[in-house]
């Protein structure tokens, strides 16, 4: 009976968590981990060049049906994850707008994990409610937001800008929440952004039911930014088709080259349309902070929504967005819904940020920013904002005196797009029209990048601008020093000339 009583005692024991002395155990051992990872994440390759199902070749088919121990799956994230990642973390990444992770932010992302809640509710959480919305408005200080702008964090912009034109749908088209679009007699109604504006607006229409092909690209000018004329002029055209103009999307930082639209000019197009203003500054967000950038929020005073990315340029981990909406109980009226097993756990007057969107389920994000704000401060981060301009203006200053490369874009936040435009012997390879010698410089700027990525060395990426391929860099990760961008321009420069050799060769 007495080895009965103990084997049931065993067992029970099992169905628990992991025993306190050896879970210490474990976090020591992570934590060592985590700090020889960061020290040495510069001796890493910064991508692999494996062929797709690589990695999925080397996993087991079947999971396994006895629990396995900790330090083999430590040690398994050593031999297959970490050699087949792209390290985003890493100094030579340099493409999208160089991703940034740092100690402050691991230390409020491990914080955060053991906390576990669900901030859906003021009561489900006091503390996530209460300091959520106490970052959101450090943030809106930050900013220069007026008071009336109220916020809400999602994980990314491009359900920020989902929310923002579900409630700029509502206003346009009232009771849509209950009766949807269906039978209503209602104008089709149309979004317009830049050509240079992010594909989020096109995925927020078909998730609203407003259709992909009422979003309007509307061409820019030399500098990438929306062409104001132009707006108006589409509008007009639309109104005559019998289409309403519901939204214009303003865009402060530019996926390819960091462009900033004339948002003063667009906001005076909208209110003479009576059509909803959000500003995408999910990048030039962090920008608008430093004095000498006021200039990138100028006119934001007068927008309705405005979404930015505190995981791109205020070194929160990945995933953190924040949507301000002026008058946020505009927001709330479009997504508020309280199901009975929820009811005893909302109090009246008490914010529930459930209420402000789709999403139930919500992670406790705000406790990283916190931490991570706190750590820098305003002015250590200012400083680190201030360190990516000045690399991007160094990297400039590289590519005007190397004759075999010309910017393609103005530098003025920390990303760089520029093309290589020698390397075609035109008797050789018989290009002979300018469009057929952009054809083949397109194809090489492509190649050059490619290139570069398989190596493992450094990473870029390649976007297009006035219709031509340019190689595009991001600045922005703590660990990128002025020695790397001299390093990876060095790799840029030495692949050109492997390139000019082999054109020219006979």
């Amino acid at each position: 009976m007495k080895d009965r009583q103990e084997h049931l005692r065993s067992e029970l024991d099992e169905l628990g968590d992991t025993p306190p002395g050896i879970f210490r155990k474990q976090l020591h051992q992570l934590a060592d981990w985590i700090a020889d990872f960061r020290q040495n994440i510069g001796s890493l390759r910064v991508a692999p060049n494996d062929k797709p199902g690589a990695i999925r070749a080397q996993l087991p088919a079947r999971a396994p049906e006895e629990g396995e121990p900790f330090e083999k799956i430590l040690a398994d994230v050593d031999r297959l994850i970490v050699p087949g990642m792209t390290h985003w973390s890493h100094p030579m990444f340099l493409g999208y707008f160089g991703w940034t992770t740092t100690a402050p932010g691991i230390l409020g992302e491990i914080l955060t994990a053991p906390l576990n809640v669900n901030a859906m509710t003021w009561r489900t959480c006091p503390a996530a409610t209460e300091l959520e919305t106490v970052t959101i408005d450090w943030l809106r200080q930050w900013l220069g937001l007026p008071n009336e702008f109220g916020g809400v964090v999602y994980d990314t912009a491009s359900v920020g800008i989902m929310h923002a034109l579900a409630v700029a749908r509502e206003e346009a088209a009232p009771s849509t929440r209950k009766l949807g679009l269906i039978n209503r007699d209602l104008p089709p109604f149309r979004i317009y952004a830049s050509d240079q504006a992010h594909s989020a607006a096109e995925k927020a229409a078909i998730a609203l039911g407003l259709g992909e092909q009422n979003v309007q690209r509307v061409p820019v000018d030399a500098e990438f930014r929306m062409d104001v004329a132009v707006l108006r002029e589409m509008i007009a055209q639309d109104r005559e088709g019998g289409f309403q103009p519901l939204a214009v999307i303003a865009t402060a930082g530019t996926t390819s080259s960091a462009s900033v639209d004339p948002v003063p000019e667009i906001a005076k197009v909208c209110r003479e349309n009576k059509a909803w203003l959000h500003i995408d500054a999910a990048y030039g967000g962090g920008f608008a902070m430093l004095p000498e950038y006021k200039w990138v929020r100028e006119g934001w005073e007068m927008a309705d929504s405005i979404v930015v990315n505190p995981h791109k340029t205020f070194f929160v981990p990945l995933d953190f967005s924040v949507l301000y909406v002026r008058d946020l109980q505009r927001l709330r009226r479009v997504f508020t819904l309280i199901p009975e097993v929820l009811r005893g756990d909302t109090i009246e007057g008490e914010k529930n940020y459930m209420d402000y969107g789709i999403q139930l389920g919500r992670r406790f994000r705000a406790l990283k920013a916190w931490v991570i704000w706190r750590s820098l401060g305003r002015a250590g981060m200012v400083s680190r904002l201030r360190e990516q301009i000045r690399l991007a203006n160094l990297l400039a200053s590289w590519i005007k005196i190397d004759r075999r490369f010309e910017l393609a874009a103005p530098v003025n936040m920390g990303v760089v797009c520029f093309r290589f435009v020698a390397g075609i012997d035109h008797a050789v390879s018989g290009a002979t029209t300018p469009a057929t010698i952009n054809g083949q410089l397109d194809k090489l700027n492509s190649e050059i990048v490619e290139r570069i990525n398989a190596s493992g060395r450094a990473y870029l990426t390649q976007t297009k601008l006035c219709g031509r391929t340019v190689m595009r860099i991001g600045l922005g990760n703590v660990l990128t020093t002025e020695q790397h961008l001299r390093d990876a321009w060095e790799i840029i420069q030495k692949e050109c000339s492997s390139i000019e050799r082999v054109m020219v060769r006979p």
